[in-house]
């Protein structure tokens, strides 16, 4: 048994070291004083000083940051109220439905992206941000779905009919009923559209090709340099908020699992 334990805490530092010492390493050299990304030359915020006064950082997470949100919402609303009627539909066409929802899932994101840009170029429409939050929408809803769908072929069915029996109208039923209950699938299926909104790279490429909109992505592509030490702070800044929202949800957690036991 002893062992066991210590071969498995040796395991669990070795994953802790390949996951974790890269992003340690950014952190570190986001505060180098130097450029040099393999020496530390000394302690300096100049690169976070510097991230702040570049026009170009600061407009490339202005748009991440609008696009994640904007295809984040409609993409939630859309997977969400599909998951919900599709809940009331025959098998057969759910089937046929969840196999066509999943083929932007399978296919390759090049094949997506290409899609896209022929699409686009067909219809005439100019390339921009707005095509880029389209794109983003249609990648983004069939995880809404997937995730969402589950949560709501559980739902206790009783609750929908108490409540269309109490005279409650079929959007009060939406409303007060049903999205309480599932709410929980939907938050987790709007946090996946906006991860992958956030990170995407390659369907915004192709979707916003040949306009000067570019995402954090496509900035960090179109650097001919190599990457700036300011990419470091940004990061480390990326991570700093990600840690908060994890640190509030554990302790979120707590408390209310607290006011159960009382």
């Amino acid at each position: 048994m002893k062992k066991n334990k210590i071969s498995s805490n040796i395991y669990l530092f070795i994953i802790f070291i390949f996951t974790y010492l890269p992003i340690l390493s950014l952190i570190v050299f986001s505060f180098n004083e130097s450029k040099s990304l393999t020496v530390f030359t000394g302690f300096s915020f100049r690169w976070y000083q510097e991230l702040f006064i570049n026009r170009e950082i600061i407009d490339a997470v202005v748009t991440t940051i609008t696009v994640a949100i904007i295809s984040t919402v409609i993409s939630t609303v859309i997977g969400t109220l599909a998951a919900i009627s599709l809940s009331k539909q025959k098998k057969v066409f759910r089937d046929i439905t969840f196999s066509i929802n999943n083929l932007p899932i399978l296919s390759p994101e090049i094949i997506t992206a290409i899609a896209f840009f022929i699409l686009f170029g067909t219809l005439a429409i100019t390339r921009g941000m707005t095509t880029m939050i389209i794109a983003h929408i249609a990648f983004s809803t069939p995880y809404v779905l997937i995730t969402v769908y589950p949560k709501v072929r559980s739902l206790d069915s009783s609750l929908i009919d108490a409540s269309h029996d109490l005279g409650a109208t079929a959007k009060q039923t939406l409303f007060k009923v049903i999205i309480p209950q599932i709410k929980p699938a939907i938050i987790a299926g709007a946090a996946i559209a906006f991860t992958m909104s956030f990170d995407d790279f390659v369907i915004s490429y192709f979707a916003a090709s040949g306009s000067t909109v570019k995402n954090i992505s496509i900035y960090l592509y179109t650097l001919k340099r190599g990457i700036e030490p300011t990419v470091n702070a940004l990061s480390t800044l990326i991570i700093l908020v990600i840690g908060i929202k994890i640190l509030y949800d554990l302790f979120k957690g707590r408390k209310i699992k607290e006011k159960k036991i009382k």
